[in-house]
C-alpha cells in the first residue's frame, strides 16, 4: 500500500512541496504520494485528525499552523529537542510508536549554508537578524556548528535577547539595531524584510568581511537584504530556495530514513542556475 503525505497550510496552492518530495521519491525508489492540504482557518486539528486517521503517514506544517501544530505533537505525542527549542513543529510523524513533532526548518538552513555553500559555521562570528519564529528555529542548528559567536538583533531589544536566553549559551547575545557596530563573518535575514521589500537599519560596517549574506525568503529575482548587502560588500549572497530544500530533505529523512539527493530539486526549480 502506497504510503501518504502532503503538506498543510492557508494558503497552500502555491507550495513547492509536492513537487520537491516526488523529485525525492524517484530518487530513493520510496513508494508514495504527496499533496496539498488546504486547511481552514479554524479547522487544522480536525484535518490532521482525518489524515491520521484514514492512514496518513506524516505531514509537512506552513502557514499559519505550525504553532497548532507544536501544541497537537505536545499532547497527542512527543516533541524532538529541536522542536521544543523552536517552539513550532513544520513536521509531524505518525509512526507506530505514535505522534512526533519534528521542526526540519533550522537543519536545512544550515545544511544548505555549510554543504550547499561550502561554508562553514564553526568559529565564526554569526548576526542572526529578527527574534520571531523564523530565528528561534535555527538557533539549535546553528549553535550545533559551534560558531565563534552568535548575535540576534531585532528591532525590539527584549525580544532579542530573550531568545538569546533561551540558548543558554555565553557565546549568544541579543541587541537592538542601534548597537550594531562589529562586523560579521556570516549573516542571515530570519525576519520578514524581503517580503516587504523593507531596507533593514544595518550599518554597512557589518558586512565588510561577510564570507556569506544569506536571506531565508526567496524569490526569482534578489531580494532588497541580498541587494543591500552585496553593495555593503559581502562577498556572496543567496536566498533561502536552498532552505525550502534542504528543510523537505530533512522532513523526507525524519519519515523514510533515507537522505535524497538535493542536487535535482535545485535543478527543477532553479532551471537557469
Amino acid at each position: 500500500m502506497t504510503d501518504r503525505y502532503a503538506v498543510v497550510g492557508n494558503p497552500i496552492a502555491h507550495s513547492k512541496s509536492p513537487i520537491i518530495h516526488a523529485i525525492f521519491a524517484k530518487a530513493t525508489n520510496q513508494d508514495l504520494t504527496y499533496d496539498r492540504l488546504l486547511a481552514p482557518l479554524d479547522g487544522f486539528l480536525k484535518e490532521i485528525d482525518l489524515f491520521k486517521s484514514t492512514g496518513g503517514c506524516g505531514l509537512n506544517i506552513t502557514v499559519p499552523f505550525k504553532l497548532e501544530a507544536f501544541e497537537y505533537a505536545a499532547t497527542q505525542g512527543r516533541l524532538t529537542e529541536r522542536a521544543q527549542l523552536a517552539g513550532a513543529v513544520n513536521t509531524l510523524h505518525f509512526s507506530d510508536t505514535g505522534v512526533i513533532g519534528d521542526n526540519t526548518d533550522g537543519a536545512g538552513l544550515v545544511r544548505d549554508i555549510t554543504i550547499n555553500q561550502a561554508t562553514s559555521l564553526t568559529g565564526k562570528r554569526v548576526l542572526l537578524i529578527g527574534a520571531g519564529g523564523a530565528s528561534r528555529g535555527a538557533l539549535g542548528p546553528i549553535l550545533d556548528e559551534q560558531p565563534g559567536k552568535l548575535v540576534i538583533v531585532n528591532r525590539t531589544k527584549a525580544k532579542a535577547e530573550e531568545l538569546a536566553e533561551l540558548c543558554k549559551s555565553e557565546i549568544v547575545s541579543g541587541i537592538g539595531f542601534d548597537e550594531l557596530t562589529e562586523h560579521y563573518d556570516i549573516i542571515i535575514n530570519a525576519s520578514s524584510s524581503s517580503l516587504s521589500a523593507e531596507k533593514l537599519p544595518l550599518p554597512t560596517t557589518v558586512f565588510e568581511a561577510c564570507e556569506l549574506a544569506y536571506d531565508m525568503m526567496y524569490a526569482a529575482e534578489p531580494t532588497i537584504f541580498m541587494q543591500q548587502a552585496a553593495t555593503a560588500g559581502a562577498k556572496k549572497t543567496i536566498d533561502g530556495i536552498g532552505m525550502l530544500i534542504e528543510q523537505a530533505a530533512e522532513a523526507f529523512y525524519v519519515w523514510r530514513h533515507v537522505r535524497p539527493p538535493t542536487t535535482s530539486v535545485f535543478e527543477t526549480l532553479r532551471p537557469s542556475t
